[in-house]
């Protein structure tokens, strides 16, 4: 097959959800577009747009309870697989086309071990055997990068990180050889280095096998960087088709322009280190440590240690952003859970003066209205059982008994007007918001005890890049009307670009390197934060 004959066409692919004879919502509005053998084609937009549920119509992925049957035509080399019945899909599914999914945890069996199900697409459409299977499996875990491979395959997905879990799933994609392979949000819960590791793997095999790729994302830089064409969907159709170049150049239509428009910018008004040495110091730490035991054995002896949070020292002056970046693993979190008392550690936490480490746990409680959290899933830090009126309410009658009902209300109603809500949705429950406007309310819920800090860890990797804008822009306006400092913590270096004053570098819990955000990122000092910046799409983008 040559590189001008159509691999894939969809057209005209329109797809609802709701059991046929009941209301039916339809996601999918004609979509049509077609996959050359070898091309790499980026369907983009955000969440809801219907990007995923167009990819899984491919292979036939829905629940047939749930989902009206598709319409339109999906043409693979010639056959139409709308009308395959299931026992013809699954001779298609991984043999010839091959998916990886968003989340490998979840993905991946956690009571099989990562040879069997490596094998078993092997076995089932390959009729080799069991050892032939296993093999293979480990000449595929050793090409997509997996150390000692011939260990690594006895291993359950518990035993492996992120990254490795990935590479796991392009191998079990890889299977087989398929002629495309469709890669959906591949690299979303990843670290830079490791995001940069897996779209270069995808690249190699891809050049290697010479099979087609439809990459589903929200990522424009990633589109950017691996895609040739790309396809922008929003509400369930697409709005345009085009080159990346001709797309990033100019783009057509005003969803696309408000898309590209959407990645982050410098949002902070910039001021020199000398003019921040006026502001006052809120928090100070000297010589900050954590340590974790690794026990082993009957009489759980100590073997070893983890430090996580090893040496640290750091100033926090009233009304700056100071963002953490580092991987997974490098003591971002343990650090912040340190600073808020969360977490016991050994070293000074000086907090307007007063040294947090001298006080007892017990007596805390009056201070925690200073210091503030927005964790990284709004959904699973607000209770289900709560409207949003209780969940905002909750601190108010903790830190403020003093103040009366009618009191606490008023302030829940100007704090809800300044993240953007309205009073109707007081009375509604976390399920009934989108991503953004939970995330809101977790802002809200910080806000409304006037804080002199909040950690923001990883506020916004789980949304989409338009929202991901107007939640940054809600917080450092909150920042200037409000006078909070921030300690963000994050792995996006694009954020902590536009939203930091000053920058430290963690990695293996040590503090590598510490600086003003702009001289940071054009000259790093320090081998390890030019690996990070050199990983990150952002900076390639540019």
């Amino acid at each position: 097959m040559t590189n001008t004959e159509t691999l894939l066409s969809v057209q005209n692919l329109s797809v609802a959800f709701g059991r046929t004879g009941e209301q039916q919502s339809q996601v999918v509005h004609e979509v049509s577009f077609d996959i050359t053998a070898g091309e790499k084609l980026a369907l983009v937009g955000e969440s809801g747009s219907g990007k995923s549920v167009t990819a899984m119509s491919i292979l036939g992925l829905h629940d047939p309870s749930q989902t009206n049957y598709p319409t339109g035509e999906i043409k693979f080399q010639g056959m139409n697989l709308l009308k395959l019945d299931d026992a013809a899909l699954r001779r298609v599914r991984g043999r010839e086309i091959a998916m990886i999914f968003q989340e490998p945890m979840t993905s991946l069996n956690p009571v099989y071990t990562i040879g069997d199900q490596l094998t078993e697409p092997l076995i089932l459409h390959q009729d080799i055997s069991k050892e032939q299977a296993r093999q293979r499996a480990i000449e595929l875990l050793d090409r997509t990068g997996i150390v000692e491979p011939h260990k690594r395959i006895d291993a359950f997905p518990h035993m492996l990180s992120g990254g490795q879990r990935q590479r796991v799933m392009i191998a079990m994609a890889l299977a087989c050889s398929p002629k495309l392979l469709i890669a959906d949000e591949p690299t979303t819960a990843l670290d830079v280095t490791v995001q940069a590791q897996i779209i270069e793997l995808l690249e190699d095999i891809q050049n290697e096998f010479g099979m087609a790729v439809l990459m589903i994302t929200h990522d424009l830089n990633m589109v950017r960087r691996f895609a040739k064409q790309v396809c922008v969907m929003q509400h369930g159709k697409i709005v345009e088709q085009a080159t990346v170049d001709q797309l990033f150049a100019q783009p057509q239509h005003e969803y696309t322009k408000r898309l590209l428009d959407s990645q982050p910018k410098c949002l902070i008004e910039q001021t020199s280190a000398e003019q921040r040495q006026s502001w006052p110091t809120v928090l100070n730490t000297e010589s900050l440590r954590c340590y974790f035991q690794i026990k082993a054995g009957f009489f759980r002896r100590q073997v070893g240690e983890v430090r996580a949070v090893d040496n640290i020292s750091l100033t926090l002056r009233q009304g700056e952003t100071v963002g953490i970046v580092g991987e997974s693993g490098s003591g971002k979190t343990t650090l912040g859970m340190c600073l808020l008392r969360l977490q016991d550690c050994e070293g000074s936490i000086i907090f307007n003066g007063q040294d947090l480490q001298q006080i007892k746990s017990r007596e805390m409680r009056p201070l925690r209205q200073h210091f503030q959290i927005v964790f990284q899933d709004p959904f699973s830090s607000l209770s289900p059982r709560m409207t949003i009126e209780q969940i905002i309410r909750e601190g108010l009658e903790i830190h403020f008994p003093e103040q009366t009902a009618e009191q606490h209300r008023e302030r829940i109603l100007k704090v809800l007007d300044e993240v953007g809500l309205e009073e109707s949705m007081l009375w509604r429950y976390p399920h009934e918001f989108s991503g953004g406007q939970r995330q809101r309310i977790a802002i809200a819920r910080a806000v409304v005890l006037e804080p002199k800090v909040i950690m923001l860890d990883e506020p916004t990797s789980a949304l989409d890049v338009s929202v991901q804008k107007q939640v940054l822009e809600l917080l450092v306006d909150l920042q200037r009307k409000h006078n909070i400092s921030y300690l963000f913590i994050t792995h996006d270096l694009a954020v902590i670009r536009a939203m930091a004053h000053r920058i430290i570098v963690m990695k293996s819990g040590q503090l590598v390197e510490e600086g003003e955000t702009e001289p940071l990122f054009t000259a790093p000092q320090q081998d390890y934060t030019r690996l990070l910046l050199q990983a990150s799409l952002y900076r390639e983008a540019q």
